[in-house]
């Protein structure tokens, strides 16, 4: 009776332990990457951050730590209907922390269900203001949210290009129509009547869309959405003959967007971002340090995110070198982390918003996507 006791006290113990959001003790320390990896959702921009996050952990493993962090994956295909599968796998392998999702939709789709399991998540990408109005208690974001970039586009279109005809084109994903709408009313504030249209990313042929730029004859178009359609839509705009300038958002922010334009269409395009990605000009040692790790573990350059993927990486990180193991402690820890990161100063405010709120500007120059600066400051070339 005596052992039928100890070992009924013993599974209970193991059964009150497991979903308990201890990740302490003996157990693994686990940071997880949920985002796209693979199929048509721009899976560039996801490698990205997941080679972020790798190399931030490879580079504290190689301290060799009284404890080594595991790095798992869960590619999620940029879906919101595959997010949560992914996202219960990770939480049934008792993640201690989760990088990531990476887009806003699989975001909604799936933050709910890590508030549920009390496991910290940090996005270096997801820009659906909605996100951020959630009451989430586990959920940080290391991004400029939609509205603080759209007002910051719709008043570059008009007050630094002088736009007086605007036409907003949006993919129809979550973030694309987010941001979209809020560039749109922007523009509208400054007393522009803006058209409006959507594209499907899959499509081929958006001559109906062309068609009804060419009868607006915009002096500035906004696309709202990722480099796979917005690469489509830019082609066919300027071998349609419409000459307008082109501004999009991060989604955007990759040499893909060049590349399946065109060199010749993609000329002059502008692009803006919450993200430096990376500022090659930058002053920072520890930027350039990045920069050159990056591409030595990589064999290629830094893109998008990577540096967000690496900065919300060392914030967990410098938790469990505080002695924060637990899934619970990981996320105390989160609320107090101020450092400056190779991205960006790393803050977090009440609500899990990254509290600066800068939004840069990219131009495409020769074919390659050129760091302008401050979209605030900038005149592009």
């Amino acid at each position: 009776m005596t052992g039928a006791i100890a070992l009924g006290a013993a599974m209970a113990l193991g059964a009150a332990a497991c979903g308990s959001g201890d990740s302490g003790g003996g157990k693994d320390l686990t940071i997880a990457y949920i985002g796209v990896q693979t199929g048509d959702n721009s899976p560039e921009l996801g490698i990205n951050i997941s080679n972020g996050v790798k190399l931030a952990i490879d580079q504290y493993n190689a301290t060799n730590p009284k404890k080594k962090v595991k790095f798992k994956i869960y590619d999620t295909k940029g879906d919101p209907a595959v997010a949560p599968g992914q996202v219960q796998k990770a939480i049934d392998d008792d993640v201690t922390a989760v990088i990531g999702p990476v887009f806003s939709g699989e975001s909604k789709a799936t933050v709910p269900s890590l508030e549920e399991a009390e496991i910290p998540n940090i996005s270096p990408s997801a820009t659906s203001t909605a996100l951020g109005k959630n009451g989430w208690k586990f959920w940080h974001r290391l991004i400029s949210n939609d509205d603080a970039q759209g007002q910051v586009d719709g008043d570059f279109i008009v007050k630094t290009l002088g736009a007086k005809k605007v036409f907003v084109i949006d993919d129809n994903q979550e973030y694309s129509v987010g941001l979209a709408d809020k560039v749109f009313s922007a523009v509208q504030a400054q007393g522009v009547t803006p058209q409006r249209d959507k594209i499907d990313p899959k499509a081929t042929d958006y001559s109906s869309t062309v068609n009804k730029v060419k009868s607006v004859k915009p002096d500035a178009i906004f696309f709202g959405g990722y480099y796979n359609g917005g690469d489509k839509l830019l082609k066919q705009l300027r071998d349609g003959g419409v000459t307008a300038k082109f501004v999009s958002d991060d989604g955007a922010l990759d040499q893909k967007l060049v590349d399946g334009a065109g060199t010749k269409q993609a000329e002059g395009a502008l692009v803006s971002c919450a993200c430096q990605s990376i500022n090659p000009t930058a002053d920072n040692p520890a930027v350039a340090k990045f920069i050159n790790d990056y591409k030595a573990a990589f064999h290629k350059d830094q893109g998008t995110y990577s540096a967000e993927g690496y900065d919300a990486t060392t914030a967990v990180l410098d938790a469990f070198k505080a002695g924060k193991t637990t899934t619970k402690d990981v996320n105390d820890y989160l609320k107090t982390v101020n450092f400056q990161g190779v991205s960006k100063p790393v803050k977090f405010a009440a609500n899990g918003e990254i509290e600066v709120k800068t939004i840069y500007m990219f131009q495409v120059v020769d074919g390659k996507l050129k760091f302008l600066g401050d979209a605030s400051k900038v005149k592009p070339e």
